[in-house]
């Protein structure tokens, strides 16, 4: 038993006899990977100059009042409502990042670090729902929040993750009583 053991062990790798065709390869190869990463970002690029006319997110108001809700998490993108793989690019909506969102009379506030925050009035909140993908994110059903809300005429569906998911309930039960209560003032 003893030779087969020192059979194997003797055995190696045939040695590379043709270099530049192993270096072209590699270049070819490494090549190809920089031409589908470049046409990633120029495809990014164009949906953005496509949705270019939804206009400038809103800000925070400087005085939004008290805190009802808040929360940490992950924001995962915002597509066209009902559409949950049309991911909305412009104004950095399509980058996903940490987020704290804060909820008050006056709105949504999103404050994403290392991405641009943006403000969600109280009277262009549509809905909110406990949902389970959007924009090529998908979780187990209810794992996410989907806040369904209008700007520059277009529905947005923006998805948000919890760090604590048990949290979603309250958020969509907080965030559609603002807007059923708001309804029933503008109704007056």
């Amino acid at each position: 038993m003893t030779p087969v053991i020192l059979l194997a062990a003797d055995q190696k790798s045939a040695e590379v006899t043709d270099w530049a065709a192993r270096v072209g390869w590699v270049v070819g190869l490494l090549l190809f990977v920089g031409l589908v990463y470049w046409l990633m970002r120029e495809g990014w690029k164009w949906r953005g100059t496509l949705q270019s006319d939804l206009p400038e997110l809103p800000t925070a108001p400087s005085a939004p009042g008290a805190a009802r809700l808040t929360m940490t998490g992950r924001y995962h993108g915002s597509t066209t409502a009902g559409q949950w793989l049309d991911r909305i690019v412009a104004h950095g909506l399509g980058t996903r990042s940490r987020v704290e969102l804060t909820l008050t009379d006056a709105g949504l506030d999103v404050v994403r670090p290392g991405a641009s925050d943006f403000f969600i009035p109280v009277g262009a909140l549509r809905e909110a729902v406990l949902g389970k993908g959007i924009a090529g994110k998908v979780l187990t059903e209810g794992g996410l929040l989907v806040v369904t809300w209008e700007h520059g005429g277009r529905l947005i569906d923006s998805g948000f993750r919890s760090d604590h998911a048990a949290e979603h309930g309250a958020w969509v039960d907080a965030i559609n009583s603002m807007i059923n209560k708001s309804e029933t003032e503008g109704a007056r």
